[in-house]
């Protein structure tokens, strides 16, 4: 190393953030998590659900419990665990819709083990838990975790119904206060996102609402806290819509596109990828 770089890293000041949580034991919580609610076992009697779930509970306080009194931890807690089994029962259904949606899909055993959209859905449908207690920062380590790993951007706070289906989904952004029915289906690279943004909104919905069977397409925008997209609709890939539609609304993009010979032109186009 030369005297140059020696000096200029003695220089460096680390601006360090101090935070009590252990973010590396909060992404295992979701693993172990994940791993529990859909354990795969080589045979029937193969189970070993009791100290992974201990390991949780141990993380689960040790991380809370520095953010907020220690007897409302456990009682934080307590109300996650009541809740494990109906989460489970409700990922299982959001599973068999992927399944019957896709017909890529061969088996529950695939939705559940290989598609991004449904690990992160399994993690929002955690982290959202802890959200309604008001746990703070946990939830966000959570589902970020999940948009680090699938590129799947849910905040804790979104409200999503039962049946949902996110196909392919990388890119897809939805919103603290988003709230999504029953049976809606979204593709890649979909934005439910805020109008306009600033901090005073905090606490104001600023995300819309879609309702129930709506199924949106790749790359659709669609802002704001008061647009509501009605039941039953249908929004084209690349919509941009600020507004609000009525029920069974069908909204798309009519584009034209040209074709014509390479011998037209005097220099060809060159794509470079």
């Amino acid at each position: 190393m030369n005297k140059k770089i020696s000096e200029l890293i003695t220089q460096f000041n680390s601006r360090p953030i101090f935070l009590p949580i252990n973010k590396l034991e909060l992404e295992q919580v979701i693993e172990i998590l994940f791993s529990q609610l859909f354990p795969v076992c080589i045979n029937t009697n193969e189970s070993k659900s009791e100290p992974e779930l201990t390991t949780v509970y141990h993380s689960l306080y040790n991380n809370i419990s520095k953010l907020i009194e220690p007897a409302k931890t456990n009682e934080i807690i307590e109300i996650f665990f009541s809740k494990i089994s109906e989460i489970q029962n409700r990922l299982y259904q959001d599973a068999e819709t992927f399944l019957n949606n896709d017909p890529a899909a061969e088996s529950l055993e695939e939705v559940v083990l290989a598609y991004p959209g449904f690990f992160a859905l399994t993690v929002h449908r955690i982290a959202h838990e802890f959200y309604k207690l008001k746990v703070p920062i946990i939830p966000r380590v959570f589902s970020e975790y999940a948009h680090s790993k699938v590129g799947i951007d849910i905040h804790p706070g979104a409200q999503i119904g039962d049946n949902f289906f996110l196909d392919h989904g990388t890119g897809t952004v939805i919103g603290e206060t988003c709230i999504i029915g029953n049976n809606v289906k979204i593709y890649q690279g979909v934005t439910l996102g805020a109008l306009y943004v600033t901090k005073n909104m905090s606490k104001m919905k600023r995300h819309p609402t879609v309702e129930d069977n709506v199924v949106i397409y790749a790359g659709a925008t669609i802002l704001g806290g008061e647009t509501v997209i009605g039941h039953d609709s249908t929004i084209g890939g690349n919509v941009w819509l600020t507004n609000s539609l009525p029920p069974y609304s069908l909204a798309y993009y009519s584009s034209e596109m040209k074709i014509k010979t390479v011998k037209d032109f005097k220099e060809p186009i060159n794509y470079v990828i």
